[in-house]
């Protein structure tokens, strides 16, 4: 079995290509109704969510941090944070896109995603670097 990296890539981007072409596909159903601004912010929400998903893809290589010790219980501590944000930004996108396909304000999930989204490139941007 061949694990060069040039082979294995392409998968990789398979789960970010599904999020924005769900991001296109809603914004289009939505604009075709008539909700352009909500469509826009569905698209916004669905490609920054890719965004996470793309970063996220090289992940194994990211370092651990201080803040969980060392050693097996740290990784674990890392591993059970990392999910929670997961399944959490999971669910504020699939409110996002669910409460836009019902003609239902969007606008605390909207928040919610936005405040996901910058605290998550704050953190990639400055998580490694000590104060």
């Amino acid at each position: 079995m061949w694990l060069a990296p040039e082979h294995r890539g392409l998968g990789r981007w398979i789960a970010p290509g599904i999020a924005l072409a769900a991001g296109v596909v809603v914004a289009a159903v939505l604009a075709s109704d008539g909700r352009t601004g909500t469509g826009l912010i569905a698209l916004a929400v669905l490609a920054g969510y890719a965004a996470h998903l793309s970063y996220r893809r090289n992940e194994p290589a990211l370092p651990l941090s201080e803040a969980f010790g060392s050693g097996h219980r740290a990784r674990a501590h890392l591993k059970s944070a990392a999910m929670t944000g997961d399944v959490l930004a999971l669910a504020i996108v699939g409110a996002v896109v669910v409460q836009s396909l019902r003609d239902a304000d969007i606008t605390p999930y909207a928040w919610l995603a936005a405040l996901a989204g910058v605290t998550y490139a704050l953190s990639a941007m400055f998580g490694g670097r000590s104060l």
